[in-house]
């Protein structure tokens, strides 16, 4: 097996054992990274020169050291929105593609106060609007399964780097699903914490109110490891919640006897393709089979959720990206007559399609016309859907659902039907109306041979149970692999 397709877990334990050396492993990442990225386009910049200094650095550090961190000399890699000191971030967009950060976001340094060692930074769908990762000024991100499909959105990069193995873990954002999207649709772990756990200081802002950063791991273990690196509280991030720290990878794959996983018939629709749902009803039946259990339910309002996601999201770019002018941030056309023609060609010119389809999306909902009967019920909507998981988590300790209605889909197949496109998040955009934390688990394979995940959906700070459950998964489904 090549050292670049193990967990974290099996590399620290080679790097603990002085079977590989850090500058070793990062080199090996980086051979891979060569021979593989051009067919999958995941990374948008390469680290090299500063990872294997890193490297190195980290090396001392466990030469030197009987009290090491344990993700020293791991090489990961990050999403294209969060912010790196003097390392390009571009949030693939032309509007801030010289855009070299003057700091750097707060999981990223705690990353680096862990001894990590970054690869490089990765594609997406431009400012993280999209679920298809096609959306980007670098071009689309390749299924590592299949090429010819798309590895999903916005964090197709993050999703596609580990499962091609370019990098031990990624981080990536998710706003309505766009980590648990690409992990099934890459055969990875995707998991989306609950609003407020992670930091989001240094994440470039798509909609606020609904992003969160995430992980892509190999494995659950992976995951809970992870979580314990970049969870706790950040006076630098107002949205940032005070937690008493909790061991995320502690007690993974203990019994599950008697946990209740809530069916949502809404969750389970007609949109499902038929492939997809029995792979996750097997999954939902192994699950039985160890102890918990499975009761259908209904969470009515949550048919409303993409409708009130898609107002929400784009009113918040709307208003968050308005700051990209020409003047205060981002591209500057040089040929503009005056101060309306600079704004109107800089604007045209550094956003891309579906970044200005949301903008004016997001403008039309907030404008005096239109905000009582739009912006303003989508909130209400939003108030319904998080009092009903509320009650149901009275009721159930976990809510099961599909990821995705579908697998992967091919490369171009949906780009000139955005609604077609938006009716892709259908399964996945309440868990971040509510700011509930929620898991992707690769379950299966379609007969494309295309990976199937699962999502778990918990209660607020919930994310020990739902790696749990989610190791259960993984013990049945094994770890997906391409060959």
């Amino acid at each position: 097996m090549s050292i670049c397709k193990k967990t974290v877990t099996e590399t620290a334990e080679l790097l603990r054992t002085r079977k590989i050396s850090a500058d070793e492993l990062v080199k090996e990442y980086f051979d891979e990274i060569k021979k593989k990225n051009p067919d999958i386009n995941a990374y948008v910049t390469i680290c090299e020169d500063e990872a294997i200094k890193a490297a190195e650095a980290a090396q001392k550090i466990m030469d030197s050291n009987n009290d090491v961190p344990y993700l020293c000399g791991i090489p990961m890699t990050l999403k294209d929105n969060i912010c790196t000191k003097n390392i390009k971030t571009t949030c693939a967009s032309k509007m801030l593609e010289d855009f070299l950060p003057p700091y750097s976001a707060t999981v990223y340094k705690k990353l680096l106060d862990s001894g990590t060692v970054l690869l490089g930074k990765l594609n997406m769908d431009e400012f993280a609007m999209g679920n298809s990762s096609e959306h980007s000024i670098f071009g689309a991100v390749h299924n590592p399964w299949n090429t010819a499909f798309v590895a999903g959105g916005s964090s197709g990069g993050s999703a596609a780097s580990v499962a091609s193995n370019l990098a031990a873990f990624a981080l990536g954002s998710d706003t309505g699903g766009g980590i648990r999207q690409p992990a099934s649709f890459c055969g990875v772990v995707g998991l989306k914490p609950t609003y407020g756990l992670v930091s989001r200081y240094g994440l470039i802002a798509f909609a606020s109110s609904l992003e969160q950063i995430g992980i892509i791991s190999k494995d659950i273990t992976d995951c809970g490891i992870i979580m314990n690196v970049i969870t706790g509280h950040d006076p630098m991030d107002s949205t940032s919640i005070k937690r008493p720290a909790e061991d995320y990878s502690e007690g993974l794959g203990k019994n599950i006897d008697g946990i209740k996983i809530a069916l949502p018939k809404e969750l389970f629709g007609s949109e499902l393709e038929k492939e997809v749902g029995n792979v996750i009803n097997d999954t939902l039946k192994r699950l039985e089979s160890r102890g918990a259990v499975l009761s259908d339910c209904s969470l009515p309002t949550i048919e409303n959720a993409i409708h009130a996601y898609y107002i929400i999201s784009s009113s918040e770019a709307s208003s968050n990206l308005a700051r990209y002018d020409g003047i205060r941030y981002g591209h500057r056309n040089e040929r503009a007559e005056n101060i309306s023609d600079l704004y109107r060609k800089s604007r045209t010119e550094g956003f891309g399609q579906e970044t200005k389809r949301r903008i004016l999306l997001g403008t039309y909902a907030l404008s005096a016309e239109h905000q009582d009967e739009l912006y303003k019920k989508a909130l209400k909507v939003r108030n319904i859907i998080t009092r009903e998981f509320r009650n149901a988590f009275d009721e159930y300790d976990i809510i099961a659902a599909p990821v995705s209605p579908v697998t992967a889909f091919k490369l171009q197949e949906n780009l000139n039907n955005p609604l077609k496109m938006y009716l892709k998040d259908v399964y996945t955009v309440a868990a971040n109306l509510a700011g509930l934390p929620a898991v992707s688990i690769p379950c299966g394979k379609d007969k494309k041979g295309l990976p199937i995940g699962i999502q778990l959906i918990g209660k607020p700070f919930s994310e020990k149970l739902l790696l749990n459950v989610g190791k259960q998964i993984e013990m049945e489904a094994g770890r997906l692999e391409i060959i």
